[in-house]
């Protein structure tokens, strides 16, 4: 009677834990690491302008030096159902993934820009982010249509 009991309970059983593994996976909240390299490649640009005019070397390096300190302080997280905006770990702002339009990421060798459009607006952002990640999980949460 164990026998029969037990081989009927194992497939369910089985079945049971690979739907609570898929669950737990598709509720996980992924957070992008920072990338520095725009902002360091801006501020080492800024050095040879600077050396050809000083003002135009002076406002890449102010650029760079504000994106150093953006990619330090901002997070971006995408969870099942939106992408959260963070500022030193408080929400900024929610894009629901259900509002978007299209995405794109601007230079695919080197990327270097974002977009995203949602239903009522148009968001740029520098990736100061992992651009492997970011678009891995753009692909999985909100994949475009061709």
């Amino acid at each position: 009677m164990l026998n029969i009991i037990g081989k009927s309970l194992l497939p369910s059983l089985i079945i049971k834990m690979t739907q609570t593994e898929t669950t737990a996976k598709d509720n996980q909240t992924i957070e992008l690491a920072p990338s520095y390299k725009i902002p360091i490649c801006l501020i080492i640009l800024a050095i040879p302008l600077a050396l050809i005019k000083i003002w135009i070397g002076g406002v890449i390096t102010l650029l760079g030096l504000f994106l150093l300190v953006q990619t330090r302080t901002i997070r971006l997280h995408f969870t099942p159902t939106a992408l959260e905006v963070l500022r030193s770990e408080k929400i900024l702002r929610q894009f629901p993934y259900e509002e978007w339009l299209n995405w794109r990421i601007f230079w695919q060798p080197v990327p270097i820009l974002f977009y995203f459009r949602e239903i009522n607006s148009i968001h740029f952002l520098p990736i100061i982010f992992d651009p492997k990640t970011l678009i891995g999980c753009l692909q999985k949460y909100c994949p475009r249509e061709s």
